[in-house]
């Protein structure tokens, strides 16, 4: 049995959840509709930046702190607000986006291009 590649399983996730470009999902969190969660290791948001007001959710916790009968569960993320992930490069965030749609998450996006892009376009970013 062959392990599915990586680009499959991210496509076939990204076909089924909804993805807003940073225009759209930098303007739904300013109008108090969404919340960035930013899925990153630790390590990269102290290399490469932040976007503020973020909620950092490791990947590794994610379902752990959304569940709301988890003993991790993290309150600031039961909200009406539209949850957008995002990660580095849109990968993680896509796997994520369909992981938490599986378990019932309802106001649940990911940013396209994820904070690579944020930042190459000249976004705002906080730094250590």
């Amino acid at each position: 049995m062959a392990i599915t590649p990586i680009k499959e399983l991210v496509d076939a996730a990204k076909a089924e959840i909804t993805s807003l470009s940073q225009e759209a999902a930098e303007a739904k969190v300013a109008a108090g509709e969404a919340l960035f969660v930013d899925i990153r290791d630790p390590r990269e948001l102290d290399r490469e930046g932040r976007i503020a007001g973020a909620f950092h959710a490791p990947r590794g916790m994610l379902e752990f702190w959304i569940a709301p009968d988890s003993p991790y569960h993290k309150e600031a993320l039961a909200t009406d607000k539209t949850l957008i992930l995002f990660c580095a490069s849109a990968w993680r965030s896509a796997l994520s986006v369909k992981a938490l749609q599986d378990m019932g998450v309802e106001n649940i996006a990911e940013m396209e291009g994820g904070f690579s892009t944020w930042k190459k376009r000249g976004a705002p970013i906080e730094t250590a």
